[in-house]
C-alpha cells in the first residue's frame, strides 16, 4: 500500500466511525420515539431496556451504514478539496479516480460488511425485538393510585384515596371495593390511612390498612326472602393481600417469531421463497380438481361436445329446459341461482387464498432482495458523496451534512415507496427492492464523470440560458415573434431559409423593386423575392423607403423584429419601428470593413481571416452595437465567390442565433470601439468601381493576385491589351492568376503561345490561369492561347495606381 493510500484511508476511517456513531444515535432517537410508550410505566429493569436498545441498534445498522458512507466520503474528499490537497495531488499527475481508489475499496468492504450484518445480525435483532415487545406488552403497567379518583388498574378491585404523601407513600381516606366475586359493590373496606407494598417477585400486593371498617352484604336471598345480611367489622390494622398476574417482566422463548421474514437469514428466506412458490404453483390444479369434483360439474361431460368418448352418446333430450308447471321452472331457476352463488363464493374463497399466499411470497421476495439492495446502497452512495465533495470543495459538518441528508432522504423515500408498491403487487419485488439503485446509479455516474473531468457541477450561465430558452419557447407558442426580413442578393437567401426552417414566423419580406435589363427588357427579380414567392411569404418592393404607403404597409404586418441582410441603408422611421429592434448581418468582422463590399476588400487587402457580424442598426452605416461575431479563415485558393458561399452558410446560423438571443433577452450589445486593439487602423469597404478593377502592373505580384481573387468572379479585375498590329485596346478580364518567376517590364506580356500567359509586374510576373477576352467566353489559358496569335507582341495599358485607388476609397468612405 502506498503512502497516499494510507493517508487517504486514515483520513476516512476516523470520520466514518464517528459519523456512524452519530447516525446510530440519531436513528436510535427515532427508534426510541416509536416504542417509548411501550417501555414507560412497566417498571422494567435497566438491563431489559438496554437489551431492547441494543437490538434496536443492530436493526438500524443497514440504514446507518449507507448514510455514514455518504457523509464520511463527502466530508473527507470535500476537506481535501477545500485545503487544496486534492489540487496538489492532481497537479502531481494523479487522477481523481486513482485518488479515490482506496476509498472505493473501503466502501466495498463496508458494503460486504453491510451484507453480512443484514444476513446474520439483523434477523436475530428483529427476532429479539419482536420477542421483547411481546413480553413487554404482556407486562402490566405499574400500580400508581391517583388522588381523588377511582382506580381500576388492579383486576377485581377498585381503589380510591383522597390524598397521599409521596415522601412516606401513605394514602389517606382509602376506599377498597372487592369485585372478585363478580357480585357488584357488596364488599367495601374504608380506612383512615393505608400503605401499599409489593412482593419482590411482583406476584402479590400487600395493602396495609389502619383505623377502618369492613362492610359485606350477603344478598344471596331466595325468592320469598326479602331480608339482607350486612356484616360490619371495625379494625385498627388490617392487611389485604391481593394476588397479581403479569406485573413482573418475564422473558419468553425467542423462537416464536423466527418464522417472520425480517427474522430470517438469506438462506432461510431463499428456502421459504422456494417453498411458497412451489405451494402457490400447486394451488391451481388443486383448486381446479376441487371444483370439478363438486356437483356443479358432475353432469357437465354429457353436454360437452368437445369431449371425445366413443362409449358416450351425445346428450339429446327434446324436453331439456322445458317445464310444464311454471312453479317447477321457478324452482329450477332458483336452484341454479343458488348453485351459481355457491360456486362464486367458492371461487372467491380460493382467490383470497391465492392472494394470501402471493402476499407472503412478495413479502419474502422483498426481504430477500433488500439484503443485497441495502448493501449495494453503501457502494452507490459513496460514488455520490466522494464526487460531490470534490465538486463543492467543502468539508466539515456544514454543507456536506446538509447535502448528504438531502440525498439520503431521497434514497430513503424512494426505498420506502418501492417497498410498499412491491408489497402491494403494483411492481415486481426486484424493482421495488432496487428502485433506489435505479435512481441513484445515474446520479452517481454523472457526479463521478463531472469530478473526473473537473467540470462545474452547476453552470449557472447554462441554466440561465436554458431557462430563457424555455421561456421564449413557451411565450412563442402563445405569441410567436413576428419577423420582417429585408434583403436582396443570393447572399441573403440562406439566412432567410434558416429562419424559416428554424420555425420563426417570417410575416413578410422587403426587397428591391424589379428591374428591366437586357435587349428584351426582361424583368429581373431579386433572389430573396424568388424565395419568398416560392414559400408563400408576402413581399414589399418599395422604390423609396420613406414612402408613406410603404411605411403603412410595413406597420400593418405588426413586426416585432427586423432582420436585414445585404439591403439598403434604412431610415430611422423604418429601423426604429419594431419593439425588439433591427439587426443587420455584415460579411466582415466589424469594426473592420464597414461598407458595401466587405468580402472583396478583405481579399484585396490580403487578409488571412474574415467573418460575419450581427449588429444593431443605428443612424450611421455599419456602426451599431455588435451582438455576435464568427470568424472564417481565408485559404490561399479562396476568391470572392468561395468566401461569399462560406460566409453565407456561417451567416445563416449566426442570424438564427442572434434572433433567438434577442427574443430570449440573452444578448450583450458591445460598442464597436471595444474591438479595436491598440493602434489598429480601420479599413473601409467602399463600393467597387471600374477604376479599382483596372489592374496597375506597376504594383507587386502579391498585390495584383489579391486584387484578382478579391474581384473574382464579379465584377472581375481587368487589363487592356495593345500591340503595334492592334492599337485599339482589348479588354481582358482575369479571374484566376498566380505568381511566377518570369521577369519583364511591368505590363509586358510573357508567353510561349501554347502553355502559359503571364504579365510582368514590378517584382516579377503573374501567370494568368482563367480569363475572358472582350466579346469572347471565359476560358482557361490553353484554350485562350489556341485562338490568340502572337501574344508576346502585346502589352498592357497603365491601370489605376495606388494613389488613384486610395483617393477614390477616401472619397467613397466620406
Amino acid at each position: 500500500m502506498k503512502k497516499l493510500d494510507r493517508f487517504i484511508l486514515k483520513a476516512f476511517i476516523g470520520p466514518f466511525v464517528a459519523i456512524l456513531l452519530v447516525v446510530i444515535f440519531i436513528l436510535m432517537m427515532q427508534f426510541l420515539w416509536l416504542y417509548i410508550d411501550e417501555l414507560v410505566g412497566k417498571g422494567l429493569g435497566l438491563g431489559v431496556i438496554l437489551e431492547f436498545l441494543m437490538w434496536g441498534v443492530f436493526s438500524i445498522l443497514p440504514l446507518a451504514l449507507p448514510l455514514a458512507t455518504l457523509l464520511a466520503s463527502m466530508m473527507v474528499v470535500g476537506q481535501m478539496a477545500e485545503n487544496n490537497e486534492l489540487l496538489a495531488i492532481k497537479a502531481a499527475g494523479v487522477s481523481f479516480s486513482r485518488i479515490i481508489s482506496p476509498l472505493i475499496a473501503a466502501s466495498f468492504v463496508i458494503a460486504v460488511g453491510a451484507y453480512f450484518v443484514g444476513d446474520r445480525l439483523v434477523p436475530e435483532a428483529y427476532n429479539q425485538i419482536y420477542t421483547l415487545r411481546d413480553d413487554i406488552l404482556r407486562t402490566k403497567n405499574e400500580i400508581k393510585i391517583p388522588s381523588g379518583t377511582f382506580y381500576d388498574g388492579i383486576e377485581g378491585y377498585i381503589l380510591r384515596a383522597e390524598d397521599q404523601d409521596k415522601e412516606t407513600d401513605m394514602l389517606y381516606g382509602v376506599m377498597v371495593y372487592d369485585h372478585t366475586d363478580n357480585k357488584g359493590n357488596t364488599s367495601l373496606t374504608i380506612a383512615d390511612s393505608s400503605k401499599i407494598s409489593m412482593s419482590k417477585t411482583k406476584d402479590y400486593l400487600i395493602f396495609t390498612l389502619y383505623n377502618g371498617s369492613n362492610y359485606l352484604e350477603d344478598n344471596t336471598m331466595r325468592y320469598s326472602d326479602t331480608s339482607m345480611v350486612l356484616q360490619h367489622i371495625n379494625f385498627a390494622r388490617q392487611e389485604l393481600v391481593i394476588p397479581l398476574d403479569n406485573y413482573s417482566f418475564e422473558k419468553s422463548d425467542s423462537s416464536r417469531f423466527s418464522d417472520q421474514a425480517k427474522s430470517m437469514s438469506v438462506a432461510e428466506l431463499k428456502y421459504q421463497r422456494d417453498s411458497l412458490r412451489h405451494y402457490l404453483d400447486s394451488m391451481a390444479p388443486v383448486h381446479y380438481n376441487k371444483l370439478r369434483e363438486t356437483r356443479y360439474f358432475l353432469e357437465g361431460g354429457q353436454i360437452d361436445t368437445a369431449t371425445r368418448d366413443p362409449d358416450r352418446a351425445l346428450f339429446s333430450s327434446p324436453d331439456f329446459m322445458k317445464w310444464d308447471d311454471p312453479d317447477d321452472r321457478l324452482r329450477a331457476v332458483q336452484r341454479a341461482a343458488e348453485s351459481a352463488s355457491q360456486f362464486g363464493n367458492e371461487i372467491t374463497g380460493m382467490k383470497f387464498e391465492v392472494y394470501e399466499q402471493d402476499f407472503y411470497l412478495r413479502h419474502t421476495d422483498i426481504e430477500y432482495l433488500k439484503k443485497f439492495a441495502q448493501a449495494l446502497a453503501c457502494f452507490i452512495l459513496f460514488f455520490i458523496g466522494a464526487p460531490l465533495g470534490s465538486l463543492i470543495r467543502k468539508g466539515g459538518l456544514g454543507t456536506s451534512a446538509i447535502i448528504s441528508v438531502l440525498f439520503f432522504v431521497l434514497y430513503w423515500v424512494i426505498d420506502i415507496s418501492g417497498t410498499k408498491l412491491a408489497r402491494d403487487g403494483a411492481i415486481s419485488a426486484f424493482t421495488g427492492a432496487f428502485i433506489s439503485s435505479y435512481v441513484l446509479v445515474p446520479i452517481g455516474a454523472f457526479l463521478t464523470w463531472k469530478a473526473i473531468n473537473d467540470s462545474d457541477l452547476f453552470n449557472m450561465d447554462q441554466f440561465k440560458t436554458w431557462f430563457r430558452k424555455m421561456k421564449s419557447r413557451i411565450s412563442g407558442f402563445f405569441r410567436p415573434v413576428r419577423i420582417v426580413y429585408m434583403g436582396t442578393p443570393e447572399f441573403a437567401v440562406k439566412p432567410l431559409d434558416a429562419l424559416v426552417r428554424s420555425g420563426y414566423k417570417v410575416v413578410g419580406v422587403v426587397t428591391v423593386a424589379d428591374k428591366q435589363s437586357g435587349r428584351g427588357l426582361k424583368t429581373n427579380e431579386s433572389a430573396v423575392k424568388r424565395y419568398a414567392v416560392e414559400h408563400g411569404i408576402p413581399v414589399l418592393q418599395p422604390v423609396k423607403l420613406k414612402d408613406p404607403g410603404f411605411l403603412s404597409a410595413l406597420r400593418a404586418w405588426k413586426p416585432d423584429m427586423f432582420v436585414v441582410v445585404a439591403f439598403r441603408m434604412l431610415p430611422e422611421e423604418v429601423w426604429s419601428m419594431p419593439r425588439l429592434g433591427t439587426f443587420n448581418l455584415h460579411a466582415a468582422l466589424l469594426p473592420q470593413y464597414r461598407g458595401a463590399a466587405p468580402i472583396n476588400w478583405a481579399l484585396i487587402n490580403g487578409e488571412k481571416m474574415t467573418g460575419v457580424t450581427t449588429f444593431m442598426i443605428d443612424r450611421n452605416i455599419d456602426t451599431g452595437g455588435i451582438l455576435f461575431r464568427e470568424e472564417c479563415r481565408i485559404e490561399p485558393g479562396d476568391d470572392a465567390g468561395s468566401i461569399h458561399d462560406k460566409l453565407a452558410d456561417i451567416g445563416a446560423g449566426l442570424v438564427v442565433q442572434t434572433a433567438e438571443a434577442i427574443i430570449q433577452n440573452n444578448v450583450e450589445v458591445r460598442v464597436q470601439r471595444s474591438f479595436i486593439q491598440g493602434a489598429e487602423v480601420l479599413k473601409p469597404a467602399p463600393k467597387l468601381t471600374r477604376e479599382l478593377c483596372h489592374i496597375d502592373w506597376n504594383d507587386s505580384s502579391a498585390a495584383i493576385c489579391n486584387l484578382i481573387r478579391g474581384l473574382s468572379p464579379h465584377p472581375a479585375a481587368f487589363t487592356e491589351l495593345v500591340s503595334d498590329k492592334h492599337p485599339e485596346p482589348q479588354t481582358l478580364k482575369i479571374y484566376k492568376a498566380e505568381k511566377t518567376d518570369l521577369k519583364g517590364v511591368p505590363g509586358q506580356v510573357l508567353s510561349d503561345g501554347k502553355t502559359y500567359f503571364a504579365i510582368a509586374t514590378a517584382d516579377g510576373a503573374v501567370a494568368i490561369r482563367d480569363m475572358q477576352l472582350a466579346g469572347k467566353k471565359r476560358m482557361e489559358v490553353s484554350a485562350f492561347l489556341a485562338g490568340f496569335r502572337e501574344p508576346e507582341s502585346y502589352s498592357c495599358t497603365p491601370g489605376s495606381s495606388k494613389d488613384t485607388i486610395t483617393a477614390l476609397c477616401c472619397a467613397k468612405s466620406e
